[in-house]
């Protein structure tokens, strides 16, 4: 048996309980991890509202977390990557084995890295899912070229301060939007060349001042009326990318470049997050760390938004 923080039903913070459940029991093709560190997301706090990314939703009780890191435990029978005691980060959203808010989780293997050197197990458990994320997003999806300008909106957030300073790797000139003075201390610190209040100043001005010939390029982590005003800043030809999820998502334009994206994990995905981590020297922000037995006082911390970074559970 193992501890876990898991729903009976769908509701607010504090229907996040204590469970003792069963391990899971491994394919051929999946790993068993003893985990650390499970990262705190708002796409948890939308599973524990109610929603589910299909139509096949799990039988309570769910167990929410979709990344965290840890050591191998056992290994299935065709896994050759990992051995027992290996450290690891893993992504798996809606996993049907059970998520990340447990003692063990069980994961294919193809969903696990290693994470790089330099790279503790709580900074990697709060950076497989953001990290996937924001590398992808800035590499594969909006192709940062260097000397750019970009603007990273919603850069103060687990996703969107990973991405400012993979932006930055990428020799990209950076304006970053957070809100409140110490979101906006928060993304100069991380690198950015520029910053501006998302709730107070005008966004539009602040990035033509910042692009004068036009924004290259936007990598949206919030969306609504702040976003479309960036929109405005764009050049004709720019671009503008959005992870699944951001709501409201911004409407198509004419003469902009408009696409949205989820995060994928896979085994070269991982390798080249774990690259991109070590060649950016990558700041992984913590703002508030809480035991597995306290998973509703991290949601309902959550829900207060302006959280700088990422929040994690603390499960070994």
């Amino acid at each position: 048996m193992m501890r876990v923080a898991a729903l009976d039903k769908f509701g607010r913070p504090d229907v996040l309980k204590k469970h003792e459940l069963p391990v899971p029991q491994l394919e051929p093709n999946e790993v068993l991890i003893a985990m650390h560190t499970a990262g705190v997301g708002s796409w948890d706090a939308d599973v524990r509202g109610g929603w589910w990314p299909d139509d096949e939703r799990p039988a309570f009780p769910v167990v929410l977390g979709v990344d965290g890191s840890g050591r191998i435990a056992a290994v299935g029978s065709r896994v050759r990557r990992f051995a027992p005691g290996d450290s690891v980060y893993a992504y798996n959203f809606a996993n049907r084995k059970g998520g990340f808010y447990a003692e063990y989780v069980a994961v294919p293997v193809e969903n696990v890295g290693r994470p790089p050197d330099g790279i503790t197990l709580r900074e990697a458990g709060a950076v497989a899912a953001t990290g996937l994320t924001a590398i992808q997003g800035v590499d594969d999806i909006l192709h940062v070229k260097r000397g750019e300008s970009v603007v990273i909106h919603g850069a103060s957030g687990a996703v969107g301060s990973l991405a400012l300073q993979f932006a930055k790797m990428r020799g990209a000139r950076v304006l970053a939007t957070a809100s409140g003075k110490d979101g906006i201390a928060f993304v100069r610190d991380l690198g950015a060349d520029a910053a501006a209040d998302g709730r107070r100043d005008d966004l539009k001005a602040a990035a033509r001042e910042f692009a004068p010939g036009g924004v290259d390029a936007v990598l949206a982590f919030a969306g609504g009326k702040p976003l479309t005003r960036l929109l405005d800043a764009l050049r004709r030809g720019g671009r503008v990318v959005y992870p699944n999820g951001v709501e409201p998502a911004p409407r198509k334009r004419r003469g902009i470049s408009v696409k949205s994206y989820d995060a994928t994990p896979g085994v070269r995905e991982f390798e080249r997050l774990g690259r991109a981590l070590e060649k950016a020297r990558l700041e992984v922000p913590i703002p508030a760390s809480y035991p597995l037995a306290q998973a509703a006082k991290a949601h309902k911390r959550l829900d207060k938004g302006h959280v700088l970074g990422r929040i994690v559970l603390r499960v070994k």
